[in-house]
């Protein structure tokens, strides 16, 4: 009788560790983990004085006409790498037409913004800075800005020693790039890929599996869980005009082709749990909601109470620790700082 039991035990730990197999196998085929080193960018060699000067950047609000508004106000590092509003507030307190996504990790997107008309995080710099309804300056001031102050230029000449004049439009995006690039988050998610069977729990694992199973993982796949790949909003079923509101058609703006009309980037699920609101229009405060969503619109699919619950505990699995950031101390401003203006241009 105990060698029966035995053989019975033996058996049952042979089928969970077949399932576990097989489901670390899916995951595998479908995520990668965060990688161990820094990723490098092209074009932007990442240096620890062009991390350090970006840094400054991220944080600096005198990048604004205003000087009011940094990187760091729609890109809050300790509320998940946005400003948890449904959509900005900027110059002038415009409110913007599009939620902000998260700066966590996003140097492994594909494109940057919803509808990645940037092509890189340097491209994406620039674009916020110039926007008359987020910072509102132009480049020229900028410079002006930085030049002004005989600690930034040093920094400069730090972070691009090649070069005779370093401050530079390009190079203030370069080094806010080189910052960003520092921005990965861990998760036990990345853990579990890596081979630790305990770093999700049973419902994480039954959420991990659904969301492979029901076609999530089709978009929402590869390191960053997102991040690459444009897709209509309502695949199957397009969401009402609360959710996708009808101006908004998406990358049709960037591209003016017909096809790409409320088109948009895949968006990346790392730290979800903790981004709300969620979609372009910031419109679904609920993350359960959001899944319930996403399961109507992209995969015809009516998703039950239970679903959403197990989805949402697997999403959980993507919240990163942050590596640790200390809040940079930044050059003064001099007699010949260019002085900050809150006048809005009505074009």
């Amino acid at each position: 009788m105990k060698f029966l039991t035995s053989i019975l035990l033996a058996t049952s730990l042979l089928a969970g560790s077949a399932v576990a197999d097989e489901l670390r196998d899916k995951a595998v085929a479908a995520f990668k983990p965060l990688p161990s080193t820094l990723p490098a960018v092209k074009g932007n060699v990442v240096t620890p004085e062009k991390i350090a000067l970006g840094k400054a950047l991220y944080f600096d609000p005198r990048l604004s006409a205003s000087g009011v508004f940094s990187c760091y106000s729609c890109h809050n590092l300790t509320t998940g790498g946005d400003d948890n509003l449904e959509t900005s507030i900027g110059h002038g307190w415009q409110k913007g037409p599009r939620n902000a996504p998260t700066s966590l990790n996003a140097v492994l997107n594909e494109a940057q913004f919803w509808d990645g008309r940037a092509e890189d995080l340097k491209a994406q710099a620039k674009g916020p800075v110039q926007a008359g309804v987020e910072m509102a300056n132009t480049a020229d001031n900028v410079v002006k800005t930085l030049t002004s102050m005989p600690q930034y230029v040093e920094w400069f000449k730090a972070a691009f020693p090649e070069e005779k004049d370093p401050v530079s439009f390009d190079n203030m995006a370069k080094a806010i790039e080189a910052f960003e690039v520092t921005l990965l988050t861990p998760a036990p998610f990345d853990a579990y890929l890596n081979g630790d069977d305990a770093a999700l729990s049973d419902a994480q694992k039954k959420g991990m599996a659904l969301f492979i199973d029901k076609g999530c993982a089709s978009c929402h796949n590869g390191v960053n869980v997102g991040g690459h790949g444009y897709y209509p909003f309502g695949v199957v079923e397009k969401p009402g005009a609360a959710i996708l509101p009808e101006g908004d058609k998406g990358r049709f703006a960037v591209t003016k082709t017909a096809d790409d009309s409320y088109v948009f980037r895949a968006g990346p699920l790392r730290n979800i749990a903790i981004t709300a609101p969620y979609f372009h229009s910031g419109k679904v405060w609920d993350l359960k909601e959001a899944v319930a969503v996403m399961g109507t619109a992209q995969l015809g699919a009516t998703l039950n109470d239970d679903e959403t619950t197990a989805i949402v505990a697997f999403l959980e699995s993507l919240t990163g620790k942050l590596p640790e950031i200390t809040v940079p101390q930044l050059p003064a401003e001099t007699a010949t700082t260019p002085r900050p203006t809150a006048e809005v241009v009505k074009k």
